[in-house]
C-alpha cells in the first residue's frame, strides 16, 4: 500500500511501487487524497483546491485546480469502468473527469461536511460519507450508517470492504465500523 502525506511525499510499503511524488515542490494547497489506477501501475495525487497530479501509467483527466470552489476538496476515487476518477468535495460536491456523474450533495444541507467517498466494485456506484458517519449512495447500496449514533471521534474515511460487500468507516481515534461485509478484523479502539 501507499501513504501520502499532507505535502506530497509517497511512502510504499509491502510489493506497492513508488511512481514518484509531490514531496519538496511548492504546492498551492495541501494533499488531502490519493487514489491508485485499477492495474496498480500509478497513482493520483489531488489537493484542497482540486489540483491532480499524476504518476505512473496514471492518466491526467483535468482538475479543478483553477476553478473557485465553493468548499475544498476533500477525496477522489477512480471509476473501475473508465479509469477516469471523481474529485469530492467537503459540500458534497462531485467533479467527473472520465467518469459518469452519478448524483452529488452540492447545494444540499448537510448536518456535517462530507470527508470521503468510496466506490462500490459491484455496481461502479459511489457512496459519500460526512464526518458524523451519515452516508449518501450514489447506484450504490445502502448499508447503513452512523449517522444516528453519538461518535466518540469524527469518521475521517471510508473504504469499500475487501469482498467486494459493503463499506467500512474509520474514525479519527480508530474506530472501525463495517456495514455489509462479513470481514471486520477490528479496531483500534
Amino acid at each position: 500500500y501507499w501513504l501520502v502525506t499532507s505535502n506530497g511525499g509517497v511512502f510504499t510499503f509491502g510489493d506497492a511501487q513508488f511512481y514518484g511524488s509531490m514531496g519538496g515542490a511548492k504546492l498551492n494547497s495541501q494533499i488531502v487524497g490519493m487514489a491508485v489506477t485499477p492495474d496498480g501501475g500509478g497513482y493520483w495525487l489531488v489537493t484542497s483546491n482540486g489540483g491532480v497530479f499524476t504518476f505512473g501509467d496514471a492518466q491526467f483527466y483535468g482538475s479543478t485546480g483553477a476553478i473557485k470552489l465553493n468548499k475544498a476538496i476533500v477525496g477522489i476515487a477512480v471509476d473501475p469502468s473508465t479509469g477516469g476518477y471523481w474529485l469530492v468535495a467537503s459540500d458534497g460536491g462531485i467533479f467527473a473527469f472520465d467518469a459518469p456523474f452519478l448524483g452529488s450533495m452540492g447545494g444540499s444541507r448537510l448536518n456535517k461536511p462530507i470527508v470521503g467517498m468510496a466506490v462500490d466494485p459491484v455496481t461502479d456506484g459511489y457512496w459519500l460519507v460526512a464526518s458524523d458517519g451519515g452516508i449518501f449512495s450514489f447506484e450504490a447500496p445502502f448499508l447503513g450508517s452512523t449517522g444516528n449514533i453519538v461518535l466518540n471521534k469524527p469518521i475521517v474515511g471510508m473504504e469499500a470492504a475487501p469482498s467486494g460487500i459493503g463499506y467500512r468507516l474509520v474514525a479519527s481515534d480508530g474506530g472501525i465500523f463495517d456495514f455489509g461485509s462479513s470481514y471486520f478484523y477490528g479496531s483500534a479502539v
